[in-house]
């Protein structure tokens, strides 16, 4: 199973605080080792074995990754041992749950090397650098090509279009309380129509028949006719997945297709940015700044859509050609505070299952 699935089928409930039981992998050494970097993380972090050598031999340090289940409880794990960590860094707390993690003081300040090369908008603790920017990713409709085409009906772009008649039970999304894709469509109306209108926006998408699943794997494999190089088993041609599904649908795929089987809603989207930062009692806060620093540079920035299936943050590095030439360039996604989303996630969650699960 590719990295892009493993991250995909991660369903956090995001608003629980639960705790899990996390597993160490990599080299062997403990936290307090000075020459071992320990790494707190979810399950969907994967790096290549030739990045982590490249920075064993810049530094001196080798790197050991305690994976956690999925973001969210990682991130509450992380907030349960504060002042102890299990480690050093802390990769994979997003814009969904930043300020959580921030205002319990997870994170001690650090201003990592070459922040200059990440656009500003993706610094959102500009102002005390506990966090570094590492990735982005959009959560976005995906279409079934093969489906519109056959039906010569052109595919939906933008939120609005979703509601549209011509749409009506097309469309499968994920449970917003079990699924962290669907929590971030939620979000992507919450941006899109404001506080004051996203409501009123489910109930006419409920009316057009959206079909509610509780995770990604299921809407993506199970109901998504887009599915499996186009060969999927459900009968949605809708569904909500990652912009970045698309060039999944085509790594391996021999002969390479001139178009792969799926399209991406470009209006849809959602941007999810995701964090890393040195953890606060950290053992080795000199190792945990060097490796901050590494995931910056080129090379750990490069690495990032292969095996993670997102999006690096620094402006100059390069991307894939199966990226650039299946994937969708994302220009104008809805976005939410993360103060915001703290503030009112679990509401607006209640909100939502009250309206469309009820």
């Amino acid at each position: 199973m590719n990295s892009y699935l493993r991250r995909a089928m991660s369903t956090a409930v995001i608003g629980a605080l639960g705790v899990t039981t996390l597993a160490a992998c990599g080299d062997s050494g403990s936290g307090s080792d000075s020459k071992t970097v320990t790494v707190v993380s979810h399950d969907s972090f994967q790096v290549s074995k030739g990045v982590w050598k490249e920075f064993t031999e810049q530094t001196g340090y080798k790197v050991k990754v305690v994976r956690g289940a999925d973001a969210g409880a990682a991130v509450n794990q992380a907030i349960l041992s504060k002042g102890n960590p299990q480690g050093d860094v802390f990769f994979g707390v997003d814009n969904t749950l930043l300020s959580r993690a921030l205002d319990k003081g997870v994170f001690a300040p650090y201003r990592a090397k070459d922040l200059d090369t990440v656009p500003s908008a993706l610094q959102l603790d500009a102002a005390k650098h506990r966090v570094t920017p590492v990735d982005t990713g959009d959560i976005c409709v995906n279409y079934d090509r093969k489906f519109f085409a056959d039906k010569k009906l052109a595919p939906p772009n933008t939120f609005d279009d979703l509601i549209k008649p011509q749409y009506k039970n097309l469309l499968v999304t994920e449970n917003a309380a079990t699924s962290s894709p669907g929590l971030a469509f939620l979000l992507g109306t919450v941006g899109t129509y404001g506080a004051d209108g996203w409501q009123d926006y489910w109930k006419k998408l409920k009316d057009n028949g959206v079909e509610v699943v509780d995770g990604w794997e299921q809407a993506y494999n199970d109901r998504f006719s887009g599915s499996g190089g186009g060969s999927g088993k459900g009968d949605k041609p809708l569904v909500v997945s990652y912009a970045s599904s698309p060039p999944a649908e085509v790594v391996g795929v021999e002969p390479q297709p001139k178009e792969g089987p799926t399209g991406v809603a470009t209006g849809t989207c959602f941007r999810q940015i995701e964090f890393a930062g040195l953890l606060d009692g950290a053992k080795n806060t000199k190792g945990g700044k060097a490796l901050l620093d590494f995931m910056l540079s080129k090379t750990f920035q490069e690495d990032v859509p292969v095996s993670m299936y997102v999006n690096p943050v620094r402006q100059d590095a390069k991307l894939p050609e199966v990226f650039t030439k299946y994937g969708a360039q994302i220009t104008k996604p809805a976005t939410v505070a993360p103060k915001e989303i703290t503030e009112n996630r679990e509401q607006w969650i209640k909100s939502w299952t009250s309206l469309v699960v009820r």
